[in-house]
């Protein structure tokens, strides 16, 4: 070997200037690559926790933030248990709310307790397929954190029609309660369905639209929560343009920045983001094309609606069953029609009601009222109906009006009545149990006949309504109930020449 074409470099023969050179440069080194990765740890090691039974690989949590599913919707929010529930811990950073009305109880943000990708609440088995049904059993694996897990689901999918389809999910060991209200549909021999249905054993369920390939009901079957007195299930959907669910003092377009609207009938002043007197969990949405789909939730327990930017909706509710029905339309009309043709379509409304209505409450006196009503007409409105809120009523008593600051009313009913105008009274569907005894009919009469809803211990349910003590309420799933209620219409009708009451 020709050693004049190497260099040798001798140990012993190093100066002690590059030794030092050396040894610096590998202390450099080191002390670099420990720094790396204590970095790459605090950055990232939130994301390689172990998630208990069934727990998540490192990049199971790796989930952009617009496509995380709250997991520990329950406040507040503890790690300890997110962790044990199988799912990732990752702490949300604080989002800005650009709406200065925005309460804080409406908007959610980013959680930091969300689903992990290879989430497995419950494992899906025994899909049965024919030409109407889809059915499928699903048995929890590992507890949502909520009490009561109902063990096994039952998943029934029926394709209705062309255009319908059902979506129910069941305690497959227990009756659970359902509204008792009739649901109009007929299956029928189906030759063209608008849609497509998957459900493979991963529990991912999607219902496609066929022709355009667009999402109208996606979710995760592994994700779903299904307890005694909470139920959770999140959705994908075709757009960010959604409309429905309930009554809000807002625009009707709903905001998928992570809102949640609550859905349970409450009459109070219309403050915006909070649930009012109009509860239906319906929800209309407009697909990139124009075309147009709605789901319809049978569930009549208190719910909400959480809508995020992916776009996707989470429904919760605290009982019942998760009863969809899923309609396709080629425009929201055609939505519209196939809702109000599943749960019945209203009667046509008087004439005169679809008029100018006036109202407010705070006229406090029948002069007021007549004096407000003649303003407008003297101005040229064309009022067909006037109103009168609770304050025309003594103390805020159903079937009771004022003897000396509405002493007139009956005379001021029929003037309108000779003019061709209408009144209407406000009621409220309850009535007060503090009152004496044998002074107010509407009570005695019900509480002879025990025509009231009861609480737990089976006792009249007492709440505050309008009456300056407590109110009870009349059930009306009591046969018997009807006919009472209709009794103190009458009765006051023969009183005030009443013809339209505002309930």
């Amino acid at each position: 070997m020709d050693k004049g074409n190497y260099t040798f470099i001798n140990e012993e023969s190093r100066s002690p200037s590059t030794k030092r050179k050396i040894i610096y440069i590998c202390a450099v080194v080191v002390i670099g690559f420990g720094v790396g990765t204590l970095l790459f740890y605090f950055i990232n090691g939130e994301s390689f926790r172990s998630h208990g039974k069934g727990g998540s690989k490192p990049d199971t949590c790796s989930i952009p933030d617009v496509e995380k599913f709250d997991c520990h919707p329950d406040r507040p929010i503890s790690e300890a248990e997110c962790l044990k529930r199988g799912c990732c811990y990752i702490p949300a950073s604080d989002l800005s709310v650009k709406d200065s009305d925005l309460t804080k109880s409406s908007f959610l943000g980013v959680p930091s307790c969300f689903f992990s990708r290879n989430h497995k609440g419950y494992e899906i088995d025994n899909i049965i397929k024919d030409a109407d049904h889809i059915e499928a059993t699903l048995s929890r694996n590992i507890s949502s954190g909520f009490p009561k897990d109902v063990q096994k689901v039952h998943l029934n999918i029926t394709f209705i029609d062309n255009v319908n389809l059902r979506i129910k999910l069941t305690d497959a060991d227990s009756n659970r309660f359902e509204p008792d209200i009739p649901l109009h549909y007929k299956i029928v021999h189906k030759r063209n369905e608008l849609y497509t249905v998957e459900l493979g054993l991963d529990g991912l369920l999607s219902v496609k639209r066929k022709a355009t390939g667009a999402i109208i009901f996606k979710t995760n079957l592994s994700q779903l929560v299904f307890s005694n007195q909470f139920l959770h299930l999140s959705s994908h959907t075709a757009s960010s343009y959604l409309y429905g669910l309930g009554e809000q003092k807002e625009g009707i377009l709903r905001s998928f920045n992570w809102m949640r609207y609550t859905i349970f009938n409450q009459g109070d002043l219309p403050v915006p983001h909070r649930n009012l007197y109009g509860s239906h969990p319906f929800y209309l949405v407009l697909e990139p094309n124009g075309n147009a789909n709605g789901v319809f939730l049978v569930n009549s327990n208190a719910m909400d609606a959480v809508l995020q930017p992916t776009p996707a909706i989470s429904l919760r509710t605290i009982g019942g069953v998760l009863d969809f029905f899923v309609m396709l339309g080629l425009s929201p009309s055609d939505v519209v029609e196939q809702y109000t043709s599943i749960v019945g379509r209203p009667f046509m409304v008087p004439y005169w009601s679809l008029g100018f209505h006036l109202c407010k409450y705070g006229y406090d006196s029948l002069d007021n009222t007549n004096e407000t009503l003649q303003r407008n007409l003297d101005k040229g409105v064309p009022i067909d109906v006037q109103w009168n809120d609770i304050d025309f009523m003594k103390r805020y008593l159903d079937f009771t009006y004022d003897p000396v600051n509405f002493a007139k009313l009956p005379e001021f009913v029929d003037d309108l009545h000779a003019r061709g105008m209408h009144y209407v009274a406000m009621f409220s569907p309850g009535v007060s149990n503090s009152e004496e005894p044998d002074t107010y009919p509407p009570y005695d009469e019900a509480a002879k006949l025990d025509l009231f809803v009861k609480n737990a211990t089976g006792s009249d349910f007492e709440a505050k309504v309008w009456n300056w003590n407590l109110t009870v309420f009349p059930d009306f799933s009591n046969p018997a109930t009807p006919s009472y209620w209709a009794k103190q219409f009458q009765k006051y009708h023969s009183e005030l020449n009443l013809m339209e009451f505002g309930l």
